[in-house]
């Protein structure tokens, strides 16, 4: 009769202790979120503060658009616009590169094809700032200087290697089988790689696509040295505001949060690729 109420109380424990260590890890969940968003949700404050107003520590504040509207009137938005030109060009142009050489790499084996995809990843590895006097010289011999098309060319060369490495492993997670069956039907190898490799590895596409915009959108050093005024980038455009005289915080925190939105909007309309995408590309040949 004693077995009874003794094995109720341990199970009652067990469960106590399920539900103490259930809620510490949603509390430290829920202070790891706070203190990713802490910068975000404060950047946005600021953006919304008066001029005289931005910096101060009280939450008690009258909202303004003042800081979007000096935004909106002046340069901005040309380098918002310079920048999504560039960072949407080089990553369609990644793809549309990367993407076949990625499948070839996989699929067709030569005597070379460990040798170039080594070399292909060594580009990655090199600081950005080894390549800046070669482009700048090249670039000055063929008018590329401040233009659209030399930042385009400056981010497909790096985000060409990231293509190539990442695809390769997603094609290489695909069955052979799947296209060997296509080929025995009569396929061609581009027909297999359109219809049959290609769609199996959206995910992959998708997600590197994103990679790749991101880390041109991003980019401030190259922007800073091989643009003026007709190319110049967002991220320059904001370094702009910090001048001698004093830090136009208002603005500062304005451009910010424009230079979030299409990073967030992109994330959001590919969140499910990126899940599936990042667990297809880590699978091994």
């Amino acid at each position: 009769m004693t077995c009874k109420p003794a094995a109720a109380s341990s199970a009652g424990r067990r469960a106590r202790r399920r539900r103490v260590k259930r809620g510490l890890a949603q509390g430290g969940a829920a202070v790891l979120l706070l203190a990713v968003l802490a910068p975000v949700l404060w950047l946005m404050l600021m953006s919304f503060r008066p001029s005289g107003a931005t910096l101060a520590a009280t939450l008690a504040f009258t909202p303004t658009l003042a800081n979007y509207r000096a935004l909106a009137g002046g340069g901005f938005p040309a380098s918002f616009a310079n920048s999504l030109m560039a960072s949407t060009g080089s990553t369609v142009l990644s793809l549309l590169i990367g993407v076949p050489a990625a499948y070839a790499l996989a699929r067709h084996r030569f005597r070379a094809s460990g040798r170039i995809a080594m070399w292909i990843l060594v580009t990655r590895m090199a600081p950005p700032v080894a390549f800046t006097i070669p482009f700048f010289l090249v670039f000055s011999d063929l008018g590329l200087i401040d233009t659209i098309p030399g930042l385009i060319v400056v981010y497909l060369t790096f985000n060409l290697a990231l293509v190539i490495w990442t695809m390769r492993g997603f094609f290489a997670s695909i069955p052979a089988a799947l296209e060997e069956a296509a080929w025995i039907d009569g396929a061609g190898v581009w027909t297999t790689f359109r219809r049959i490799a290609l769609p199996l590895a959206a995910p992959g596409v998708a997600a590197t696509g994103i990679l790749c915009f991101i880390m041109s959108w991003n980019d401030f050093f190259f922007a800073l040295i091989l643009t003026r005024t007709n190319a110049m980038t967002a991220p320059v455009a904001i370094v702009n505001f910090m001048q001698y005289a004093g830090w136009e915080w208002g603005k500062i925190a304005a451009a910010g949060v424009l230079v979030l939105l299409p990073v967030l909007a992109f994330t959001f309309f590919v969140r499910s690729y990126l899940v599936s995408g990042g667990m297809a590309g880590g699978l091994k040949e």
